[in-house]
């Protein structure tokens, strides 16, 4: 499990994985200084990230603390099992995704790819670029693997940034570089997401 960094702000934005995508997204949100983004590593450490993080120096001064995860197959599984490690924990529980509970600190919780829908960051990212040229060529690309594929999504992403220049495998990297539209509708939620903490 990942270590909590020292608490810097007042508004905490947990993450599944790398947070270096979150972080572009906060600073193209205008929030980049206000919220620190921290990596709660997988989802079976949450709950324990939680714990760890309320121990640290200066968590008395948080206000709000949002958690973004992963559907994976099952959106209300996901945020039944963030739910209940807020609730180990005697945080705020939000009874839906996207909602904001009052208490001290505020919670509030989103699951990607967002809606409901099962899926992930990457499937999300895969939205911001659908119908592209590049998007097209894909699938001429990925028909021709026969559903042989284990993680399609994950696949698709890297097999995009691959008509990158100077390609690079990192979502985050690629972040750096510019290469997502942070602006596209996809990210809509979790932009609105970001500003409300």
């Amino acid at each position: 499990m990942p270590k909590p960094q020292d608490i810097r702000a007042s508004v905490q934005l947990l993450v599944e994985g790398n947070g270096d995508f979150f972080k572009a997204l906060a600073g193209h949100t205008q929030r980049g200084e206000a919220v620190q983004i921290q990596n709660f590593g997988g989802v079976s450490e949450l709950q324990d990230f939680l714990s760890a993080l309320m121990r640290e120096h200066g968590f008395r001064e948080v206000r709000s603390v949002g958690i973004v995860r992963d559907a994976e197959t099952d959106a209300r599984a996901a945020f039944q099992s963030v739910q209940s490690s807020l609730r180990n924990n005697g945080l705020g529980v939000p009874g839906n995704p996207g909602e904001r509970v009052d208490s001290e600190p505020d919670v509030s919780v989103l699951i990607l790819p967002g809606n409901g829908d099962p899926g992930m960051l990457e499937t999300l990212l895969g939205r911001s670029f659908a119908g592209s040229p590049e998007d097209i060529c894909l699938d001429s690309f990925f028909e021709c693997l026969n559903d042989s594929i284990d993680q399609p999504h994950k696949a698709r992403i890297l097999a995009y940034l691959a008509t990158k220049p100077h390609p690079h495998g990192s979502i985050n990297v690629a972040a750096q570089r510019g290469h997502w539209d942070l602006d596209h509708s996809a990210f809509g939620e979790l932009r609105d997401f970001i500003r409300s903490l």
